[in-house]
């Protein structure tokens, strides 16, 4: 299997993801055993629909966007995860930091996997 599918099932997992944690909060109204920041779930679900939609099918196709969108999705949660540590610092939960961590772990995967497959492909033209 081509490094880029590999890596648009994972943007396709983390987005679903993404999307099912912040719509049980938001539309089912789930209460959480922690402090959840009141935008946090919004944010957490608009960027699932946009790495499933988007990202995820630019990835599959191996679109030249695919790349910078990527990137994009990885510097948003990056910039978010920074905004938790000083603005909301002592405010936001473990988990949502957890949360946070993983979706930046799993994009830095999914960039590195289509650095790889961009540099695999450019070494067999």
């Amino acid at each position: 299997m081509k490094l880029h599918k590999i890596a648009a099932i994972l943007a396709f997992i983390i987005g679903a993801m993404a999307i099912f944690a912040g719509g049980q909060v938001i539309f089912l109204g789930k209460v959480m055993d922690y402090h959840v920041i009141s935008w946090l779930p919004y944010y957490n679900f608009t960027m699932g629909v946009i790495s499933f939609l988007v990202t995820a099918i630019l990835i599959w196709k191996n679109h030249r966007y695919a790349m910078p969108a990527a990137v994009a999705t990885l510097a948003t949660h990056v910039t978010i995860v920074l905004v938790l540590l000083t603005a909301y610092n002592g405010v936001v939960a473990a988990e949502s930091l957890k949360a946070m961590t993983v979706r930046i772990t799993v994009w830095v995967l999914i960039v590195a996997l289509l650095y790889l497959d961009r540099r695999k492909n450019n070494s067999l033209a």
